[in-house]
């Protein structure tokens, strides 16, 4: 790995003077090949080529439906609110000198792994598309397909684009998630010395910014695709496709936002804990250091770690979770349209589109509910930094109440069921309340203020066993309430849905599934808001870390402390919310599989036997799945971190004088081996999640032929995502939450009590911190990114199975 950082080329001056001075570590700015073309264009032609590009996508939409032309206005609305949140957070002051340079040494750092990693990702996305263009090449046709004229080869050219966009796009809102933590963390660091409310809007408003175009690029991406092909395939036409079969054509786009998501997760984790590992049980435990000191050689890994796994990752991640959302939603929505026969099915389809286009107008306001203000004695707010994120979420919850209600009865009021509308609205009104009961379970048990992490803190002063045990425990723990609240939500929405009125033909009730997926729409309603809560998160842990390394007053660190705590709250919290949100989201790709596989086999496909042998085995596999990539994922982490503790332990041998400022760290060396292992070590986790469910299918579909069970390929592969996703959820709340608890118990202890930093109370606690690093960041976050992937391959690949 060549990273474009060279430590040693510094500009210290005497050393053990300790200037507020940091090594120069800038090596050549990087900039995106589409950035460096973009910025060789004139100012006019570039304005000229953007005015033609918005006329033809404004075309292509009036040429769709209104609802479209709607979407595209809110989406560029929001760009330009979110340019203006990225201007508004560029005109702060960096501060001084030595924190700039530590801020740039943090964006190389970021910048070169980044444009390393996904140099990888896209390389192995090209291969998967060729390998996607083979087999729809040989693979069977829809009978919808046939009527309208679409063969194989239209098919595999549709899905492959497809894919490639949802890649693309994907990694672009990583990109946009790390473009701005690494500019973003100096400028809190600045404003720190002089507010912490200032700190908080500064962190809030740069997190905001990712959060919108991160939205807005997977809610637009997927409107500009189902336009294109709406107008290209010339649906609804005689002899062509109908309306309600085009969201089976965007299936694709969901596969190829999981591909690079959980790659960029996996990649992203490994880094981060790897470093954040190596460097606290050497720095922290065995020499006694604080967290951030300049000594330790691996603090610039452990800060670009932040921004690479917490914000590039959890851009990616997100972007995943809408995109999979939205699709499936469209999917259950046209299918429920047909057999209802719904003389207009587009506002039942595009509805998820809308309501994440109202999500980016309510997110907008709570974020600017957030200002910066001062005390009368012109200090800085003693008030809760938590309290006045939550406040803004309180906003944007009553907001989303308000455009949801609006939304359903504009777009799903019909004349065969009146009163359906209202209905929809409850479950809409059903994914809000669980998307808040999420959000205050998890806080509940990852926030040092309430009891359990309290407890857990206490643990740690009788010994590290004993907090170990503790944390584990109260891990386990929180995996009840939210299964119960998933439970209820689930069966409360597909009741309410089921008994909307809606009917097909033969008189059977059809609105359950798409009632459950209006409740996912209502989860993931506030969507833009928690990313921005969680991408405050990495940014106030990079301004702490740029305030300690560049020496400031113990009294800026308090501040950047309090803002990093709760960062770390609003983090744990965000997980909560995707692994909720996924376990809706897969339970409707799930029903989408299951849909697909019955049009595909033309026969009915609505139960799965597991009494038969072999389909319980399949969810024995699914099972296993997620425990073996939990294992490799964490495992990843520990030998990469094995590496960064001796480099660490060799440098403090081999160069005494770094304890006492007499030398300077090697802290490329720490960079240059934890970037090349986390690409190493992404690729055996990630291969297995590809390649199980293909082999899985393929392999029982080989052994149904010859046995004469023609669909028990399917039903194999409907298993394993059945108790994939079971497991998975159970194994990422306990992860998430454990890990999460383990580094709030570290914070308690460090605020003064049970002896503060350096007692032996703390030492445990940074054991605990330790072992949740993988859990929390690593292992965790991917594990609702696999389960959704499981579920978008097997809808891509559901024809091979049969």
């Amino acid at each position: 790995m060549v990273m474009d950082v060279d430590v040693e080329d510094g500009n210290l001056g005497p050393y053990q003077d300790r200037p507020r001075t940091f090594p120069n570590m800038r090596g050549k700015s990087y900039n995106p090949l589409i950035f460096r073309i973009l910025m060789r264009i004139n100012v006019r032609v570039l304005f000229v080529i953007l005015l033609l590009a918005l006329g033809v996508v404004f075309y292509v939409g009036a040429s769709t439906s209104p609802i479209i032309v709607f979407v595209f206005s809110i989406c560029i609305i929001s760009f330009l609110v979110s340019l203006y949140l990225a201007r508004w957070v560029l005109a702060k002051d960096e501060g001084p000198p030595e924190m700039g340079q530590i801020s740039d040494a943090i964006r190389d750092g970021a910048e070169g792994f980044f444009r390393t990693q996904y140099g990888t990702i896209s390389k192995m996305a090209f291969l998967l598309a060729a390998v996607i263009f083979c087999i729809y090449l040989f693979r069977s046709t829809t009978p919808e397909q046939e009527a309208s004229g679409i063969g194989r080869f239209t098919s595999a050219y549709i899905t492959v684009a497809a894919f490639l966009l949802g890649a693309l796009c994907s990694g672009a809102a990583g990109y946009v998630g790390m473009w701005v933590s690494v500019r973003a963390n100096v400028r809190v660091s600045s404003a720190a010395r002089r507010s912490a409310r200032e700190a908080l809007q500064i962190a809030v408003r740069a997190g905001g910014f990712s959060a919108m175009v991160v939205v807005g690029m997977a809610v637009i991406g997927i409107a500009i695709l189902y336009a294109t092909f709406y107008v290209w395939l010339e649906v609804d036409s005689p002899g062509s496709m109908k309306v309600t079969d085009l969201p089976l054509l965007l299936v694709g786009y969901g596969f190829g936002a999981s591909f690079v998501a959980l790659f960029a997760q996996l990649g992203g984790g490994i880094y981060t804990k790897a470093a954040d590992v190596g460097a606290d049980l050497v720095g922290k435990v065995e020499q006694g250091i604080p967290e951030d000191d300049p000594r330790n050689p691996a603090v610039i890994a452990d800060l670009v770690g932040d921004n690479v796994g917490d914000c590039a990752a959890r851009g990616a991640d997100l972007f995943e979770s809408i995109a999979a959302e939205i699709i499936s939603a469209m999917i259950l929505g046209g299918t429920m349209a047909k057999r209802c026969k719904i003389e207009d099915p587009s506002g039942f389809i595009l509805f998820p589109l809308v309501i994440h286009s109202f999500d980016l107008v309510i997110s907008s306001a709570g974020i600017f509910s957030i200002r910066g203000t001062r005390d009368s004695g012109g200090k800085a707010s003693s008030e809760d930094p938590m309290t006045i994120l939550q406040r803004g979420y309180s906003v944007t919850i009553i907001l989303a109440v308000l455009t949801f209600g609006a939304s359903t009865r504009w777009l799903l009021y019909t004349e065969q069921a009146p009163s359906a509308w209202f209905n929809f609205a409850l479950c809409g009104l059903v994914g809000i309340i669980t998307a808040y009961i999420f959000v205050w379970i998890t806080k509940y048990y990852t926030d040092y203020k309430h009891e359990p992490v309290r407890m857990l803190a206490l643990s740690s002063s009788t010994g590290h066993g004993t907090n170990i045990i503790a944390g584990v425990s109260l891990g386990l723990e929180s995996t009840a309430l939210p299964v119960l609240v998933i439970s209820v939500s689930i069966i409360s929405a597909f009741w309410l849905g089921q008994t909307s009125g809606l009917m097909d033909e033969n008189g059977i009730p059809t609105g359950g599934l798409f009632g459950t997926a209006v409740a996912t729409m209502g989860m993931l309603s506030t969507a833009a808001y928690v990313l921005t809560m969680d991408m405050f998160g990495p940014i106030a842990d990079n301004a702490g870390g740029i305030v300690e390394m560049s020496q400031q007053p113990e009294s800026v660190r308090e501040i950047t402390d309090v803002l990093d705590a709760v960062g770390n709250t609003t983090k744990a919290t965000t997980k909560g919310f995707a692994i909720g949100s996924a376990a809706l989201a897969s339970f409707l790709l799930f029903s989408a599989y299951m849909d697909e596989i019955a049009t595909f086999a033309r026969e009915p496909f609505k139960q799965v036997d597991i009494a038969i042998p072999e389909v319980f085995v399949g969810g024995l596999l699914g099972s296993m799945l997620i425990y073996l990539f939990s294992a490799w994922a964490c495992s990843a982490v520990g030998r990469t971190a094995q590496e960064v503790v001796k480099e660490v332990r060799r440098q403090f041998i081999e160069r005494p004088g770094i304890m006492d400022y007499t030398e300077k760290p090697d802290y490329s060396r720490c960079v240059a081996i934890v970037a090349s292992a986390s690409l190493k070590e992404m690729i055996k986790p990630g291969a297995l999640a590809i390649v199980s469910p293909i082999v899985i299918g393929i392999a029982f579909r080989i052994f149904g032929y010859y046995t004469g069970q023609p669909l028990l390929g399917a039903k194999v592969v409907a298993s394993m995502l059945m108790f994939a996703t079971v497991s998975g959820i159970l194994m990422a709340l306990f992860l998430n939450t454990a890990g999460g608890a383990w580094d709030n118990a570290k914070k308690y202890i460090e605020t003064g009590v049970l002896g503060g930093k350096g007692s032996d109370s703390h030492k445990a606690a940074i054991t605990g911190d330790t072992v949740g690093d993988p859990f929390k960041d690593t292992a965790g976050p991917s594990l609702h990114v696999l389960i959704k992937m499981l579920a978008t391959i097997t809808l891509v690949m559901a024809p091979v199975f049969l």
